[in-house]
């Protein structure tokens, strides 16, 4: 799992600099940048919680919703053999490429304890493809 910080729904990736020795992170899932810093792990979570009360301050007063838009469309680039293997299970199914995919991504987001454990190799009995 990567570095995240959660706070009133919003998350935030966090990283450390050795050339400025600072933590800092940016809030993921927004349509704008916000960032903030820290020089322990203590002022990194009370910057990133800071951070996140004055973007929902600010959005309110100019009147803009904080939260990204997602438009339901996205691209996916895999491997052709991959992409071969997924349309065949689709057409023998008979359902589209599209509901194969989300069937995926909704089974994935339904077992994310059991695929956490597969992606970190803590699991294998379910082997990644």
């Amino acid at each position: 799992m990567n570095d995240i910080l959660q706070y009133k729904n919003y998350y935030a990736s966090v990283s450390f600099s050795a050339v400025d020795e600072v933590f800092y992170g940016k809030i993921i899932g927004i349509n704008d940048l916000v960032s903030f810093e820290g020089s322990s792990v203590k002022e990194l979570k009370t910057a990133f919680k800071e951070a996140v009360e004055d973007y929902l301050e600010t959005c309110q007063e100019i009147g803009k919703s904080p939260d990204k838009t997602y438009k339901g469309t996205f691209n996916v680039r895999v491997p052709a053999t991959l992409h071969k293997e997924a349309s065949l299970f689709a057409a023998v199914h008979n359902i589209t490429l599209n509901e194969f995919v989300k069937t995926a991504l909704s089974f994935t987001l339904k077992h994310k304890d059991k695929v956490n454990r597969v992606i970190n190799n803590d699991d294998t009995t379910m082997e990644p493809a």
